[in-house]
């Protein structure tokens, strides 16, 4: 299987950020919350954990997709949207949230069955 991620197109990314922001890569460990070591084995190609990938994005402001592969171009499944955003709102509980993602998803899928 072909590599998903472009885990060096993502360093090269960070390494412009760091540069533009004038940061040692010490700095950007502090400042992003990940460890030193993290950015080194991304620096070697190694992928980062998806808490230490979440980190590093949310400081440089880059966005995940730009180093994903897609070789299909489709647009993601509306139902994954809508479950991300639902997710994304901070004034739920996990349990309400999950509560809410069910009968979305229970109410989806018997509306596209009702609509074949």
């Amino acid at each position: 299987m072909d590599e998903i991620f472009d885990v060096f197109a993502f360093y090269s990314a960070l390494d412009a950020v760091r540069e533009a922001r004038r940061l040692s890569w010490k700095e950007v460990a502090e400042k992003s919350g990940v460890n030193a070591s993290t950015l080194t084995r991304i620096g070697q190609g190694k992928r980062p954990d998806v808490d230490g990938l979440a980190a590093l994005l949310v400081w440089s402001k880059l966005k995940a997709e730009m180093f994903i592969a897609d070789s299909d171009h489709k647009p993601p499944e509306p139902i994954a949207q809508i479950t991300t955003l639902i997710r994304m709102d901070r004034t739920l509980s996990n349990s309400n949230a999950k509560l809410m993602e069910d009968i979305v998803m229970s109410t989806y899928s018997r509306l596209r069955r009702e609509k074949k």
